[in-house]
């Protein structure tokens, strides 16, 4: 049966690994995700599992580092984990399922592309996946495990690229900037240009500007 764990945070470190190793695990997946709470653009999820004998000095929270940093340790972490499963679940998803369960789905659609498959999943959040795979979710876990935070790098870093590309679509929301997240700003140009086909329907801040036309024309998933 799936556990849950929670800790207090005290920095990344190999523990949680080494206790699945403990169990008969070999090939572990750290999970996380990126991008659950902003207004606009997808929900993205990363797992990785890590090479012994190849550390990555620095992991740490996404949250926690520098753009400069992340992007760093993105392709460290491409270049010496043993695998690496990537997945972005689009806002037509989002807004027709829930966000909940569109983060369940990603996570779920980036382990299912490490071949050969993990034995077991580390998981940040109290987020469980309906995946026959021993998994464990861990409070904080990217500020925890080595294999979370390199998965939380990873959604991190590919997800603020989509946004950056969503910049160049849709300039005035400043998604350069804020991510997709309410910023001022952001809920600004959102009250003063409508909502786009990027941003989350069922959305508080978005759903109260549905009213007008969307830029872009995007048909919205009814309820």
């Amino acid at each position: 049966m799936p556990r849950k764990a929670s800790s207090k945070v005290s920095g990344p470190s190999a523990r949680f690994e080494d206790e699945a190793i403990q169990r008969g695990a070999t090939r572990i997946a750290g999970v996380d995700e990126a991008g659950r709470g902003p207004l606009a653009g997808p929900v993205v999820a990363a797992a990785v599992v890590l090479a012994a004998g190849r550390p990555i000095p620095g992991l740490n929270d996404s949250k926690l580092l520098t753009p400069a940093k992340r992007e760093r340790l993105f392709q460290e972490i491409q270049e010496k984990a043993a695998a690496i499963g990537v997945a972005a679940v689009p806002v037509e998803t989002i807004d027709r399922i829930n966000i909940l369960q569109a983060t369940r789905l990603a996570m779920a659609n980036a382990v299912a592309q490490i071949l050969p498959p993990p034995d077991y999943l580390l998981i940040d959040g109290p987020i469980l996946l309906d995946l026959a795979i021993p998994q464990r979710a861990i409070i904080d876990g990217d500020r925890l495990s080595f294999s979370v935070a390199a998965g939380g790098i990873m959604a991190k870093v590919t997800r603020d690229r989509i946004m950056a590309e969503l910049h160049e679509r849709f300039p005035q929301y400043g998604f350069d900037r804020n991510k997709g997240y309410g910023t001022r700003e952001h809920r600004e140009a959102i009250a003063r240009h409508g909502p786009t086909p990027a941003h989350r329907a069922h959305f508080r801040g978005v759903k109260e500007h549905l009213a007008r036309p969307l830029f872009g024309r995007r048909k919205l998933p009814r309820d």
